[in-house]
């Protein structure tokens, strides 16, 4: 929030970190369409703000710099890339956990405490539906949450199934739909920029 970004300014950071509502792992309640303007608002130029939170095109990085950031914060959309190691990989190549993402839906995410004891932004799997079950327990605190589970997180993203793993992505994932290079997607993010800010000089013209 643009309080939090006030504070870290006042601690001495160099650079804020704008994440909204859309991202994976631990996120608050705030989009990002509200969020990045606010806290850039709020900082008034004091430090850079880079924004976060589904973020995976280059007209989304066209977005946030027009909201005011100087620059994008991106996780979840390099999870589906070639170079990155998730861990056990299934005769096809690709990982467990890279093969649930790959299926996965814009609204297959959920946010909840169970990962680590505060809210954070997961794969919806059968892993989440247990502990949304009516006779499920409520989740420890963090740091105990992680504690508790933590095994259990590995064995399954060990497994060849790719409905059971534990795994944080934001609301992007509906996007991340084929393994590729590292290169590839910030290419397309660069045309997607271009294009976008093109379109974008064309109606100012207009």
């Amino acid at each position: 929030s643009a309080k939090h970004a006030l504070r870290h300014v006042e601690n001495g950071v160099d650079i804020v970190v704008a994440q909204g509502h859309e991202a994976g792992g631990h996120t608050g309640e705030i989009g990002s369409m509200v969020l990045w303007p606010e806290i850039v608002d709020a900082l008034d130029g004091k430090a850079p703000v880079l924004a976060a939170g589904g973020i995976g095109t280059g007209k989304q990085v066209a977005a946030a710099l027009a909201l005011g950031a100087s620059g994008v914060w991106m996780g979840s959309a390099f999870l589906t890339s070639q170079e990155y190691d998730l861990g056990h990989r299934l005769p096809g190549g690709t990982s467990t956990i890279q093969e649930a993402l790959l299926k996965a839906t814009t609204a297959d995410t959920v946010r909840r405490k169970i990962y680590t004891g505060k809210p954070a932004r997961l794969l919806k799997t059968k892993w989440t539906d247990a502990w949304d079950a009516p006779d499920a327990p409520e989740p420890l605190p963090m740091p105990l949450q992680n504690i508790l589970v933590s095994e259990a997180h590995q064995r399954m993203n060990e497994s060849d199934n790719p409905d059971t793993v534990s795994m944080p992505v934001g609301q992007i994932v509906g996007r991340m739909n084929e393994i590729r290079p590292v290169a590839d997607i910030i290419a397309e993010l660069v045309s997607g920029f271009e294009a976008a800010t093109k379109r974008l000089a064309g109606i100012a013209e207009s």
